[in-house]
C-alpha cells in the first residue's frame, strides 16, 4: 500500500476517512469522530495515538491533543493500515448493533457507570476505575470450561477475549484478531486444547515465557541494573537464579559492558564465562 499521507483537501482513499498533518508535523488521520496520530517516541520508534472530537480542524491539531495509546508502527504505511483497520472495526461495531444503557449495577470493580449490551445475557460495564463482561448463567455455561469464571465476570484487560472467543458472532473481526492474540498469551494451554492445535515459539508469551525459565532455570539471571559509576562503561547488575526473587534468593553482583546490556523479551542471561562477578564499590543504595 501506498504510505503517502494525502493533504486533508484531498479526496480520502476510502469513505469517511481523512488523512493529513498536524501543525507539529505529525501524520493525522480521523475516522468518524476518532482521530489518530502517527507519534514519535526515543530511539525513532512512532505510536499510534489516539484522541475523541478534537473540534478544531486538522491542520490545526498538536500531539497535545492526543492522550490515548495504541500499537507501536514500523512506518508510514503501518499507519495508514491502522487507521484503515480501525474504520472497518468501526463499521462493522456499528452494524452489530450493541445497545447502550444506564446502569448502577454492582461489579468485582465498583459500581457500574454504563453499560453496553452485546446481546441478551452478555453486557459489558463501565466504571470509574475498570470494567469488563458480565454473563447470565446461561450464556456463562456456554464458555469452556478451562476459561468459565464461576460468577460470570470477566474483566477487560485479558479476559474479555475468554467471551469473544465464545460468542465471535458479537465481536467484529479486528476484535476477534485481538482476542485470539490476548487468549493464545495468557492461556495457551487452553488455546491448544480447544482448538486442538500446538501453539508454535513465538506465538505465545506465557508459552515462550516458561521455556525461557525452563531453559534458564539454573543460569544467573538479571533482576536489577544500573549504570556504574564506578566502572565506567559497564552496567553494575544484581542477579539470581533463574530470576528468582524473594528472602533466602541468592544474589550476585556482575558487571556488563554497556553496549552489551540489552535486555531481551524475559530478562538479561548473564554469561559467566565473559561477565565478571563484581565485589567492588556498589551504585546500588543496598550493596554500600
Amino acid at each position: 500500500m501506498n504510505a503517502t499521507i494525502s493533504a486533508p483537501d484531498e479526496a480520502p482513499e476510502t469513505t469517511g476517512i481523512s488523512f493529513g498533518r498536524s501543525a507539529d508535523g505529525l501524520l493525522v488521520a480521523l475516522v468518524g469522530e476518532t482521530a489518530f496520530a502517527m507519534a514519535p517516541v526515543r530511539d525513532g520508534r512512532h505510536f499510534l495515538v489516539i484522541a475523541w472530537r478534537i473540534s478544531r480542524p486538522m491542520g490545526e491539531w498538536t500531539r497535545g491533543d492526543f492522550y490515548g495509546h495504541s500499537c507501536e508502527l514500523a512506518d508510514e504505511a503501518a499507519f495508514r493500515n491502522a487507521v484503515l483497520e480501525n474504520a472497518e472495526h468501526q463499521r462493522e461495531r456499528r452494524m452489530l448493533g450493541r445497545v447502550e444503557v444506564h446502569s448502577r449495577v454492582h461489579t468485582p470493580w465498583g459500581a457500574s457507570q454504563g453499560a453496553t449490551v452485546y446481546a441478551e445475557g452478555v453486557t459489558a460495564h463501565s466504571t470509574a476505575g475498570h470494567g469488563g463482561f458480565k454473563l447470565s448463567a446461561e450464556q456463562d455455561r456456554k464458555v469452556h470450561p478451562l476459561l468459565r469464571s464461576k460468577g460470570g465476570w470477566y474483566e477487560e484487560d485479558a479476559e474479555w477475549a475468554i467471551v469473544a472467543i465464545t460468542f465471535p458472532h458479537l465481536f467484529t473481526a479486528f476484535e476477534r484478531r485481538c482476542a485470539e492474540r490476548t487468549i493464545k498469551d495468557s492461556w495457551p494451554d487452553a488455546w491448544e486444547t480447544i482448538f486442538g492445535a500446538i501453539l508454535k515459539p513465538g506465538e505465545s508469551y506465557e508459552k515462550d515465557r516458561r521455556a525461557f525459565e525452563w531453559a534458564h532455570a539454573r543460569d544467573w539471571i538479571v533482576v536489577s541494573a544500573i549504570t556504574s559509576k564506578h566502572a565506567p562503561g559497564f552496567v553494575e547488575t544484581v542477579a539470581t537464579p533463574g530470576g528468582k526473587r524473594g528472602p533466602g534468593t541468592e544474589e550476585r553482583r556482575f558487571l556488563v559492558p554497556s553496549d552489551e546490556y540489552q535486555v531481551g523479551r524475559f530478562g538479561f542471561v548473564i554469561d559467566e564465562a565473559r561477565h565478571q562477578v563484581y565485589g567492588g564499590p556498589s551504585d546500588f543504595v543496598g550493596w554500600r
